[in-house]
């Protein structure tokens, strides 16, 4: 055993300090000017304010987003749900979880043949069109290639207005879905406008309990980038398709199934 020496000690204490604003986005070492922050700090400050309203209050590129995904060969289907407008939805969270009776006729109007799929897909635009706009699209792209590539089908994809996650429940029940993948954009912070939730539920039915899902957070760039998001999502979803369970039990689910796996 070395023995301690008073230098060690003392050469620790003289170690060049570590700028914590390299470590993270969060706001530290902001500095001081009298008894109030730097200027700089305070516009910065603001810039980060406006951003998170403008995402939460601003809409989703609909057409656009429409576009890029029926570019990948995706159909498209739009819903909304019964909250009317933003506002609405920002005070009622329990109308942002139900389908407006316009859409439950939409989507029943599917045909049978796209109905009984693996996987549906939802994007809805929560708390930030910002991070809808700016990931959705790069997201599935590389999830839907992992996806297929396991012999999984897909039914429509349904892009969501004023949506919140539950609102997914509904969508997959309607379309008789094994699975639903609820891309959703989060709520933003002062370091984040855009950053992208995905919720992946086993047997989705209205009143799903929020402990029956799977979160995969914080997708953006900066944050968990689309591949391994991908990876991350598409994971879940072979375990899911292969135990029939997704939440709190799926990490149990999937012991068992190795343990009976290895046993035989």
């Amino acid at each position: 055993m070395s023995k301690f020496h008073a230098t060690d000690l003392q050469n620790d204490y003289h170690a060049a300090p570590v700028d914590l604003t390299d470590m993270t986005d969060a706001r530290v070492s902001l500095g001081r000017f009298g008894s109030g922050a730097p200027t700089k700090a305070l516009l910065a400050f603001q810039l980060d304010h406006a951003r998170a309203r403008e995402a939460v209050w601003s809409t989703v590129d609909e057409a656009g987003l429409r576009g890029e995904l029926e570019a990948l060969g995706l159909t498209v289907v739009s819903v909304e749900s019964m909250a009317p407008d933003r506002s609405s939805y920002l005070r009622r969270p329990d109308l942002g979880r139900k389908l407006s009776s316009a859409s439950v006729e939409r989507l029943a109007a599917v045909p049978d043949q796209a109905k009984g799929c693996d996987v549906v897909i939802t994007v809805g635009d929560g708390l930030s069109s910002s991070a809808v706009d700016i990931n959705a699209v790069a997201l599935i792209k590389e999830l839907v290639v992992l996806l297929r590539g396991r012999g999984l089908t897909l039914g429509p994809l349904a892009v969501a207005r004023q949506a919140r996650v539950a609102l997914s429940d509904e969508i997959g029940e309607i379309l008789g879905a094994k699975m639903t993948i609820a891309l959703i954009g989060e709520r933003p912070g002062l370091s984040a406008a855009d950053s992208l939730g995905v919720y992946i539920t086993y047997g989705p039915r209205v009143g799903t309990a929020d402990s029956r899902r799977n979160c995969v957070s914080n997708i953006r760039e900066g944050g968990l980038s689309m591949e391994p998001a991908a990876a991350t999502i598409a994971g879940l979803v072979f375990g899911m398709a292969n135990t029939g369970v997704s939440g709190v039990g799926l990490k149990e689910a999937l012991a068992r199934l190795a343990a009976n796996t290895s046993d035989g």
